[in-house]
C-alpha cells in the first residue's frame, strides 16, 4: 500500500461518514440472496424447509453484518485496491444467493466455496485497511478465528452426506459465527453511530422490498380475480406498516441512543441492537413475504400450517424483534406490540381454517391498528420525537 494510501485509511478509521454507492451497490447481492432464502421456503413448506431457511439466512445476515461493519469503519470506497476486493466479495456472495437454494443440497460445495470467499476477503481487507489503527486491528484479530472457522464448517458441511452431521456442522458454524463477537468483547471497535443506523434502516427496507417483490411474483403465478386484487392490496398495506411501525419514530430514537454512547458502550449496543436483533426483524419479513406469496396462490382457500405460520408468525417476529430492540435501547417495553404479536400468534390455527384472504385481511387489521393506536395514544411523544431531532425522549 502506498503512502498516501496509508495516510487515507489512517484518516478515516472512525470518522463520521453517509452510507456511500458503493455500500449500496453491495447490498444488491443481498437482495437477491433474500429472494432466494424466500424461494427456498416456498420450495420446501415444511418445518425442516423452514429450519434450512433460517440457517441459511443466518449465515447470509453474518456475512453482510461483516462487511457493514467494515464499511463502517472505514472509507474503502476511496481506495481503488479496496473497492475491487469489495467488487470481488460481491462476485462471491452473488454466487452464494444463487447457490442458496441448494446450500443443503446439490449446491453445497458451491455455497460453502463461495462463503468462504466472502469471509475471507472481509478479513483480509479489514485486517489490511485497520492495521494503522491498533485498537481496531487488535479487534479485528481477536475476531478473525472465529470468522473463518464459521465459514470452513459450512465448507465442510458440503463434502458431508445429507443427514444429521451435516446439519450439526451448520448448527456449530452458526453459533461459532454469532458467538464470536459475545466472546470477543467490544474493545476496540469505533462505530460511525449515524452510518451504523442508516446503513441498518437501509437493509430494512431492502427486505420489506423484497417483500413487495415476493408479493409481485405470487401475483404473476395467480389468475387475476377481484379477490386476488384485495390479496395484493392488504400485502402493500402490511408492508407499508411495517415500514411504518420502523422508521416513524424507532429508528430515529435508536440512532440518537448510540450517538449519545460512545467507545466499547455504543460498539456493545450497535453488536446487540443491529447486528443481532435485527436479524430476526429480517427474518420476521422474510417468512411474511413468504406468507403473503403462498396467500396468493389461492385467495379462496385455507393457508396451510407452514404458510400460515409463515404469516402470522412472521410479522409476529417482526414486533417482537421491535421490542427486543427497544428493550436494548431504552430499557422499556412496548406493551401494544407484544400484544398484537401475541394476538398474531394466537390466531394461526384460524388461518389455517378460514381462506387464505380472510387470513390476509386479519393481519392486515391487526398491522393497520396498531399504527392507528400507536399515533392517537402517542402522538404528543411522536411529535417530540420526530421535531427535536437532538435530543433523546423521556425514558
Amino acid at each position: 500500500m502506498t503512502d498516501p494510501e496509508q495516510h487515507h485509511h489512517e484518516r478515516t478509521v472512525g470518522e463520521a461518514h453517509s452510507v456511500t454507492p458503493l455500500e449500496l451497490f453491495f447490498d444488491l447481492v443481498f437482495v437477491f440472496a433474500l429472494t432466494q432464502v424466500t424461494a427456498l421456503l416456498a420450495e420446501d413448506l415444511t418445518w425442516m424447509g423452514m429450519l434450512r431457511g433460517f440457517a441459511v439466512l443466518a449465515v447470509v445476515w453474518w456475512a453482510w453484518v461483516g462487511y457493514s461493519w467494515l464499511t463502517n469503519s472505514i472509507r474503502i470506497d476511496d481506495d481503488i485496491s479496496s473497492r475491487l476486493v469489495m467488487l470481488m466479495a460481491m462476485a462471491a456472495m452473488l454466487v452464494v444467493g444463487l447457490a442458496a437454494p441448494g446450500a443443503f443440497g446439490e449446491a453445497s460445495v458451491f455455497f460453502g466455496v463461495a462463503y468462504l470467499i466472502v469471509r475471507l476477503l472481509h478479513v483480509t481487507l479489514y485486517a489490511v485497511t485497520t492495521r494503522n489503527d491498533p485498537d481496531v486491528f487488535a479487534a479485528v484479530v481477536r475476531l478473525a478465528p472465529g470468522m473463518v472457522l464459521g465459514a470452513a464448517l459450512i465448507l465442510i458441511a458440503g463434502f458431508v452426506p445429507a443427514g444429521p452431521i451435516r446439519a450439526a456442522l451448520w448448527g456449530v458454524a452458526i453459533i461459532v459465527d454469532f458467538g464470536a463477537p459475545l466472546l470477543t468483547g467490544t474493545t476496540g471497535w469505533k462505530v460511525d453511530a449515524g452510518h451504523f443506523a442508516e446503513r441498518h434502516g437501509l437493509i430494512i427496507i431492502i427486505a420489506l422490498g423484497e417483500s413487495l417483490v415476493a408479493l409481485g411474483i405470487g401475483a404473476l403465478d395467480a389468475e387475476f380475480t377481484p379477490g386476488v386484487i384485495a390479496a395484493i392490496t392488504f400485502g402493500v398495506v402490511i408492508v407499508s406498516a411495517m415500514w411504518w411501525l420502523y422508521f416513524d419514530v424507532v429508528a430515529i430514537v435508536a440512532e440518537r441512543v448510540l450517538a449519545a454512547l460512545t467507545g466499547s458502550a455504543r460498539a456493545a449496543m450497535a453488536r446487540d441492537s443491529y447486528s443481532y436483533i435485527h436479524f430476526f426483524m429480517i427474518w420476521g419479513i422474510v417468512l411474511v413475504a413468504l406468507g403473503l406469496k403462498k396467500t396468493l396462490l389461492d385467495v379462496g382457500y385455507p393457508l396451510k400450517t407452514v404458510a400460515a405460520v409463515a404469516l402470522f408468525g412472521g410479522l409476529a417476529m417482526y414486533l417482537i424483534a421491535h421490542v427486543a430492540f427497544r428493550w436494548r435501547n431504552i430499557g422499556t417495553v412496548n406493551v401494544q406490540r407484544v400484544v398484537v404479536a401475541a394476538v398474531l400468534l394466537a390466531i394461526i390455527p384460524v388461518g389455517m381454517n378460514v381462506s387464505a384472504l380472510a387470513s390476509l385481511t386479519l393481519a392486515t387489521a391487526l398491522m393497520v391498528g396498531l399504527v392507528l393506536f400507536e399515533l392517537i395514544r402517542h402522538r404528543g411523544l411522536r411529535h417530540e420525537v420526530r421535531q427535536h431531532h437532538g435530543e433523546l425522549p423521556p425514558r
